[in-house]
């Protein structure tokens, strides 16, 4: 039998991306002041990143592609930039959310 350890949950929440950070933290949040509901709409999960960008290895991540699937989508214009930030390109999260419907919908599931 697998133990977890605090120190263990903790080192593996570290690993998660800020977006996955912040979607635990909503969880754990809502559990612990609405402990009787097991169940959560996709708006109160991801409700506050309605109008959030990502950078390039989040929105990647967030679509489950690599790095240069991500950067092919960008220079075919499948996908373009909101603002930048630096040399960072950022990205809407309306935009990846639609298009991560369209590559589901293209493969047919």
């Amino acid at each position: 039998m697998n133990q977890h350890t605090a120190e263990g949950v903790f080192q593996d929440l570290k690993k998660l991306s800020s977006s996955e950070q912040m979607r635990f933290f909503a969880i754990l949040g809502r559990q612990a002041v609405q402990s009787t509901q097991d169940n959560f709409s996709h708006e109160e999960v991801f409700g506050h990143l309605a109008n959030d960008e990502f950078t390039s290895a989040e929105a990647a991540e967030y679509l489950d592609v690599s790095m240069s699937t991500f950067r092919r989508y960008v220079s075919s214009g499948k996908l373009r930039a909101t603002s930048e930030m630096g040399r960072n390109q950022l990205f809407a999260t309306k935009d990846l959310k639609a298009f991560k419907r369209s590559l589901r919908e293209v493969k047919g599931g």
